[in-house]
């Protein structure tokens, strides 16, 4: 198998279950706007995608009223749901053990960059990348393949063979596909094998 000297990683789904802090920040956000909170199960489908475009395109929200919504969403996820978050088993070791084996790391979240880290600081795992890459609080930067770019711009790094997204959603592998660079499906997180399969994803990691 190839060996890669730059990995990419998402946040969320990726080195960090935030189910709780999600959810519970989308649910706050969905009764400020006096809307029904649909079950848990059905909100977690929302980790991963930009979250303008979800209130859009399965709430209905008109533009106006989807950054009404994300701003309520922001109100809670700041105070508590940032927090309501745990580290996957495991990835600690993992990020120490590529980072000593001489490894370039980095964060690609759309996630705004400020939370990303703040997240990563309270696990202690900053430390262990060379930059970490986020979308912009005003959402001008939150598609995958831009917050990719992005990354790479700051490591000062070209795309090529050898360097690798993996994330756990379809958005990280066709990301990653737009940009020319390889990727890796994670199987514990949030998007499905058939859905990582069908972005295109070449390879797969169960845990």
């Amino acid at each position: 198998m190839k060996s890669y000297d730059t990995i990419l990683f998402d946040l969320d789904g990726t080195l960090t279950d935030p189910a709780l802090g999600i959810t519970n920040s989308i649910a706050y956000a969905l009764r400020k706007m006096e809307v029904e909170v649909p079950d848990r199960k059905r909100l977690t489908r929302f980790i991963g995608p930009p979250l303008m475009e979800t209130f859009q395109s399965d709430f209905g929200f008109s533009p106006e009223e989807a950054a009404l919504a994300l701003r309520h969403y922001r109100a809670y996820f700041v105070e508590k749901g940032m927090l309501e978050n745990h580290l996957y088993d495991g990835i600690g070791e993992l990020l120490a053990e590529l980072k000593t084996s001489g490894k370039t790391l980095a964060v690609a979240t759309s996630k705004p960059e400020p939370f990303a880290v703040k997240i990563l600081e309270h696990f202690g795992i900053a430390d262990c990348f060379a930059y970490i890459a986020g979308g912009t609080l005003d959402e001008t930067r939150t598609k995958k393949a831009e917050v990719i770019r992005y990354a790479l711009e700051m490591l000062g790094i070209s795309p090529g063979l050898s360097v690798v997204m993996v994330g756990d959603r379809k958005y990280d592998i066709i990301g990653a596909r737009e940009v020319g660079i390889a990727s890796i499906g994670v199987l514990y997180g949030y998007g499905t094998h058939d859905e990582l399969s069908e972005a295109g994803a070449p390879f797969f990691a169960a845990d």
